[in-house]
């Protein structure tokens, strides 16, 4: 099954168990802003080149949300397995999971214990330390023959490369390290997009070893709406759209300059990609 392939039971699932079309005068689906009739053409040109069914049922926001992040794990998992032979290693994948999990945030863990317990401290530095991406993408530790699978590397009587985390020298003790952080958003309302920022500068500062990708997934239909998470650099590594090349076929149907304009900055100022993309950039 090519990437090709993934992508489009992506989409299928998308319909299947996402999208929702919403009724009002006139209807729209459910990642649109009804308010806005740019939002609205643009998530009906997406829906129409996505070619599958949408079934009837409402959904709340919530158990939106939690769907697409779900299938989004779902297909990264599916298709950067894929490129193991690209990116080789033992991975996990996951939604849920705490950042003290990891190995250069487990540190996080016992900052927030003694600063719970100290008033003083909650003032001074505040109570969450410790955030939970939507998705992540781990990698585990190596074994010393992992390491000397092609020719002896490394010897456990050798008295070098001891501190690395990344060497596992007990396999009950092993450690796993993040290497990516996923933020999904179904749709880029009020703050939402600043709370991936939020996040992403949680990440950057906070960690004892290097730094994992960190990225965005949205649905959101309409351009202005992605620039406002997607401009900029120094924290977000890039934003990725579930459905890029059917939301800019759907913009050029629009004939709305202004919208498409920004679809433009953002594809060649490098800031919005297709979820397509997002295993190979995951294997960088």
């Amino acid at each position: 099954m090519t990437i090709a392939d993934l992508r489009k039971k992506y989409h299928n699932r998308a319909c299947e168990e996402i999208i929702r079309i919403q009724p009002g005068n006139p209807a729209y689906p459910n990642f649109a802003d009804k308010s806005s009739k740019a939002s609205v053409q643009i998530a009906w040109g997406i829906v129409k080149r996505l070619g599958f069914s949408i079934p009837d049922e409402n959904l709340k926001g919530q158990t939106t949300g939690g769907r697409f992040e779900a299938i989004t794990c779902a297909f990264l998992e599916a298709s950067f397995s894929k490129l193991h032979h690209l990116r080789p290693g033992k991975w996990r994948y996951g939604t849920g999971i705490p950042i003290s999990d990891f190995d250069q945030y487990q540190h996080l863990a016992d900052l927030e214990a003694l600063i719970k317990r100290s008033d003083e401290l909650s003032a001074a530095l505040g109570k969450e330390y410790i955030i939970t991406p939507d998705i992540i993408v781990g990698r585990y530790s190596v074994s010393d023959d992992e390491i000397n699978i092609n020719e002896r590397v490394v010897l456990a009587s050798d008295e070098i490369a001891l501190l690395t985390p990344f060497r596992n020298f007990d396999a009950e003790s092993s450690r796993y390290f993040l290497h990516a952080s996923i933020s999904c958003k179904w749709t880029l309302r009020s703050d939402r997009g600043q709370n991936a920022r939020t996040e992403a500068l949680n990440l950057i500062r906070h960690r004892k070893g290097h730094l994992p990708h960190i990225v965005a997934v949205t649905a959101e239909p309409l351009p202005t709406r992605l620039a406002s998470l997607a401009i900029g650099t120094g924290d977000l590594d890039c934003v990725y759209h579930f459905a890029l090349n059917e939301l800019k076929d759907a913009v050029i149907e629009t004939n709305n300059d202004d919208q498409y304009d920004m679809l433009e900055t953002l594809i060649g100022g490098r800031r919005l990609r297709d979820i397509s993309d997002l295993p190979f950039d995951l294997a960088i």
